[in-house]
C-alpha cells in the first residue's frame, strides 16, 4: 500500500468554474499509485469542488447562473463581514461541496467521458485557492 499527498494551488479571478482535471491528473501520475482512491478537499468556505461536464462551456455558464438564483447577492444576509458576496459564497460552497472522492484505476482517475473536476470560485475578487489532495492505493 502506498499513499501520497500534496496541496495544489490555483489563482482565480472572480466567479468562475476553473477546470483543474489536468493538474490533478498530472500530480496523480507522479505518485505511482495504480489502483486506489483519490480524495480532494477545497480548503476554503467560499470556494468549492464539483464534477460536471467539461465538453461544453455552456454548462459552466448555466451552473453559475443557477448558483446566482439559489444564493443571490441581494443584501438580505446578516453575515456580510467581507462584503455583499461573502454569505452568498458560503451558501454556494455548501450547495456544491468541498470534498470529492474519485476511484483510481490503471493510474488514472476513473472519471466518465465528459466529466471534469472544477474549482468553483464564489467570490468576486481574485483569490489564491488551495486544494488538498491525497491518494491511497497500490
Amino acid at each position: 500500500m502506498r499513499q501520497a499527498s500534496t496541496v495544489l494551488v490555483f489563482a482565480t479571478s472572480g466567479p468562475a468554474l476553473l477546470e483543474i482535471t489536468g493538474e490533478v491528473a498530472e500530480w496523480l501520475t507522479g505518485t505511482g499509485v495504480g489502483d486506489g482512491l483519490l480524495t480532494l478537499l477545497c480548503r476554503h468556505t467560499s470556494a468549492s469542488l464539483l464534477i460536471t461536464e467539461n465538453a461544453s462551456g455552456a454548462v459552466r455558464g448555466d451552473m453559475l447562473r443557477w448558483l446566482d438564483r439559489m444564493a443571490p447577492r441581494d443584501g438580505r444576509y446578516a453575515h456580510d463581514d467581507e462584503g455583499a458576496d461573502d454569505m452568498p459564497a458560503h451558501l454556494r460552497s455548501a450547495l456544491t461541496g468541498v470534498h470529492l472522492a474519485i476511484p483510481v484505476g490503471g493510474g488514472r482517475m476513473q472519471l466518465g467521458t465528459w466529466q471534469g473536476i472544477f474549482l468553483a470560485e464564489h467570490r468576486d475578487a481574485p483569490h489564491r485557492r488551495e486544494v488538498a489532495a491525497h491518494v491511497i492505493g497500490a
